[in-house]
């Protein structure tokens, strides 16, 4: 498995690696520098971080070839206990993922903030939605593929965990 991380949040890099260990204890974990695809730059932007394990179909199921938008992507039984166990996990690397803590602004000065998750997957969007559920926040969707989480409450209790990206 390699994952490609923005080395502009180191503490995100080291809590991705830290998990590859816990899941592969006795495997090595590698981190590899690499420069953003965008703009030709001499500084590394990104790292990777992989590790080589015949396990990973068991514990990533949702993996296949293609993109993930356009395969099924289900939680195993296994994975839905370990989210009904922590769901505030989830969705804390959900957003740090694919997500982000903004503040949004309206007429008349007006200043909220807000997270939001946009995925191409809609089964991802759902898994992000359903967990929300699960721990009361509201949330509302925005085409073409975001989910919003905008009311106060739900945003203060989305930085008790979630916290910033670093």
């Amino acid at each position: 498995m390699r994952i490609t991380l923005d080395l502009r949040y180191p503490g995100i890099v080291s809590e991705c690696e830290a998990a590859i260990r816990d899941l592969l204890p006795a495997n090595r974990v590698h981190r590899i520098l690499r420069r953003g695809g965008f703009l030709p730059q001499a500084a590394p932007s990104c790292v990777d971080v992989s590790a080589f394990s015949k396990s990973w179909p068991c514990l990533i199921p949702q993996h296949g070839r293609g993109p993930k938008h356009l395969r099924c992507i289900v939680l195993a039984p296994w994975q839905q206990d370990a989210v009904a166990r922590r769901p505030e996990a989830l969705l804390r690397g959900l957003i740090h993922s694919d997500g982000a803590r903004f503040v949004n602004t309206g007429r008349g000065g007006w200043r909220q903030p807000r997270y939001g998750f946009y995925n191409r997957s809609t089964d991802i969007r759902r898994i992000f939605c359903a967990t929300c559920d699960e721990l009361g926040l509201r949330w509302t969707q925005a085409p073409p593929n975001t989910v919003y989480v905008s009311r106060k409450d739900d945003v203060a209790a989305l930085d008790s965990f979630i916290g910033p990206k670093r």
